[in-house]
């Protein structure tokens, strides 16, 4: 590994086959990384961070006092603000261009739309008044941004972010949560992967309770986009080889060890004392060349951040194309602005339209790609509560026919009995037990008409709110409609099912061959069942197919013809309320899957139709005219997007064309 590669510790030599080639490094910036960073330059102005897409950043960070203006001075070689406390109060995106054809330098800032020209004996004037324009006067900060652009011959290619120093005890002006505040602005800064991180530390100082190093070891557990930079080693030579040998905090990206200046140093002075200083020291002369100096410093921090922008611009290409694409797709989902009542009453019809064929798809046919969400899967579901209403039915009270065997049966014959020939089976008698057992499972059907149109109500509710979700205007009409119309069908379905309950209580018929086939199964255990009667010796419990286990014993006091008028009854009940059940459940499906249908076909469009555009309309279409303010706001916010994501494409587009042009950093 070759000099320039062995400064940038912990990265793929992959990423550095550029950094090793033969042409001037000046030259090489000039030809490929200039017009790379002006572009993310131009993108960080734009302000699309704001769109979730993250751009390659060096990000300064350090303890206060830590020397974190002194280095930035040095990089830029110009004045930055001094004082106590805290001079950096707004994040200090600094961008630094070397310029060497330039006559003088050009220095100027930016913040809050407009641009403030300065120079070298002004700067920190210009900042300081920048600074209480965007953070107010005295001490608190503020997370605005203040972009100072420093074009001057020798200065490094860099753009770099300058944090608030790192204070826990706030001083008089500041206020009491300054150290939260400051702490949450820079976790928002070096969050990032796309972010290096420089931390600043003074030598003076144990590296390990540095509470910029506890930060940053946050962020980037790992260390791999941390770069440190040791200040004052001038001031605290002893263990400083040591320290940035050691590396006991993860710093990934490894050690740069400098002396800033020094009172009324000239920046020049400053860099030739610097040189000094680790040549002659007799501690600090053991440190490496390759890591100390201001001027290694700026080498590697411009070649770590061109292997940055070379890593990530092709995915923030992909990123800015991806958010257009998806920007732009749901700015067409959005309504169009409606000119006319006819464009309103159109929009209306395919919204309706819409609807009812969702509704078809999701209650009629078992189509679900529209709603994933088992509740909306009408078909199955359906399906499901008329399978608990069959098992309810069932499952009542007094349908076992094991229960109290016979009893029931012997005193309807009691009270039915009259003057007509031997064996023959009063009707009332039948009607009376057919009207008992219809009369326990009554409530029911009623029940489950209840149950099945109220779940149908938010099904068809949740489909029209859905496909008007643009025109909130509709909404209350709509669900109105909605919901006077499924009442009306739910009273349908109700009349229906009482009037079936009482056709069934008063009549007595089915053309059911399995009536007569079952009924003659049963009888056929008449004899026998009447064999354990009569014979007081046998066990007092029986088995019947289709009955189950029953018990005999208090039957034996009865006539033998009682016996076996009611056993005929019992089995007769037994048989035919089987019929009567499926009755109950198969009429309530047709009649359900019939009301469906329809509702979809003829009762909603008309419900919904006269609700809108009827008398009591109340110029409901009028009102699809008037945009709603949550429409506009997400259309306004929408173009807005568009158009920064767009002069940011056009922007890519161009640097990208260069670099097909000129050839991958790699070539």
């Amino acid at each position: 590994m070759d000099d320039n590669q062995a400064l940038i510790h912990g990265v793929p030599e992959a990423e550095l086959v550029f950094i090793a080639r033969p042409a001037p490094l000046a030259t090489f910036y000039n030809d490929r990384i200039r017009p790379m960073l002006d572009a993310i330059d131009r993108l960080r102005n734009l302000k699309v961070t704001k769109e979730g897409i993250q751009l390659p950043t060096i990000v300064v960070v350090g303890d206060q006092s830590s020397g974190k203006s002194s280095v930035l001075e040095s990089l830029a070689g110009i004045n930055l603000p001094r004082g106590q406390g805290i001079c950096t109060r707004v994040p200090l995106i600094m961008r630094l261009q070397d310029s060497p054809y330039a006559s003088h330098p050009e220095i100027y800032l930016e913040f809050n739309d407009k641009v403030v020209h300065t120079d070298e004996d002004n700067i920190s004037v210009a900042i300081n008044d920048a600074t209480d324009k965007i953070a107010g006067h005295g001490k608190g900060i503020s997370n605005t941004p203040l972009t100072l652009v420093v074009k001057k011959d020798g200065v490094p290619d860099l753009t770099m972010v300058d944090l608030p120093g790192i204070t826990r005890v706030p001083v008089h002006g500041q206020p009491g949560n300054i150290y939260e505040k400051i702490s949450e602005m820079i976790m928002e800064y070096i969050r990032p992967e796309e972010t290096i991180i420089l931390n600043v530390l003074s030598a003076a100082v144990d590296f390990p309770t540095c509470e910029s190093i506890r930060m940053s070891q946050m962020m980037d557990k790992t260390g791999r986009r941390t770069l440190g930079v040791v200040t004052k080693a001038d001031i605290t030579p002893e263990g400083l080889l040591e320290k940035v040998t050691a590396d006991d905090v993860n710093i990934g990206l490894g050690y740069v060890c400098v002396r800033n200046r020094v009172g009324d140093e000239t920046h020049e002075e400053a860099r030739l004392e610097e040189a000094k200083l680790f040549d002659t020291h007799p501690l600090l002369c053991k440190i490496p060349k390759s890591i100390v100096g201001v001027p290694v410093l700026a080498k590697k921090l411009t070649q770590i951040q061109a292997i940055m922008m070379a890593k990530c611009f092709p995915e923030i290409v992909q990123k800015i194309n991806d958010k257009l694409n998806a920007n732009v797709t749901e700015l067409e989902k959005l309504p169009k602005n409606l000119s006319s009542v006819t464009e309103a009453m159109m929009a209306f019809m395919q919204i309706l339209c819409l609807a009812k064929e969702s509704l078809r798809k999701i209650l009629l046919r078992g189509e679900f790609d529209e709603y994933p969400e088992e509740n909306m899967h009408c078909t199955p579901m359906l399906a499901e509560m008329l399978n608990q209403y069959s098992d309810e039915l069932q499952n009542c009270a007094g349908n076992d026919p094991r229960t109290n065997f016979l009893s029931e049966e012997l005193k309807v014959l009691e009270e039915a009995k009259g003057i007509w020939l031997p064996n023959f089976l009063p009707r009332p008698g039948f009607l009376t037990l057919l009207q008992r057992k219809v009369k326990g499972i009554s409530s029911k059907p009623t029940s489950f008409v209840v149950r099945v149109w109220e779940y149908i109500e938010a099904v068809v509710i949740r489909v029209l709110m859905r496909h008007s979700e643009n025109y909130p205007q509709l909404h209350w009409p709509m669900r109105r409609a909605a919901s006077s119309l499924i009442n009306k069908m739910k009273e349908k379905a109700l009349d229906r099912m009482k009037e079936i309950v009482e056709m069934e209580k008063h009549t007595n018929y089915t053309c059911n061959p399995e009536y007569t086939l079952e009924w003659n199964n049963l009888m056929s255990q008449q004899n026998r069942f009447m064999d354990v009667i009569n014979n007081v010796s046998n066990p007092s419990k029986i088995v019947l197919s289709g009955i189950g286990e029953v018990e005999v014993g208090d039957l034996r006091h009865h006539r033998k013809q009682q016996i076996q008028e009611a056993f005929d009854l019992k089995m007769r009940i037994t048989v035919y309320w089987k019929i009567v059940l499926r009755r109950f459940v198969d009429s309530m499906a047709l009649h359900l899957q019939f009301s469906v249908q329809n509702l979809l076909n003829n009762e909603m469009e008309e419900e919904i139709m006269g609700e809108l555009i009827g008398p009591n309309g109340s110029g409901v279409i009028e009102k699809m005219l008037e945009e709603v303010p949550s429409v506009a706001g997400k259309r306004d916010k929408l173009n807005t997007s568009i158009k920064l994501l767009r002069e940011s494409e056009e922007v890519v587009a161009k640097i990208m064309d260069r670099i097909a042009t000129d050839g991958d950093f790699s070539d």
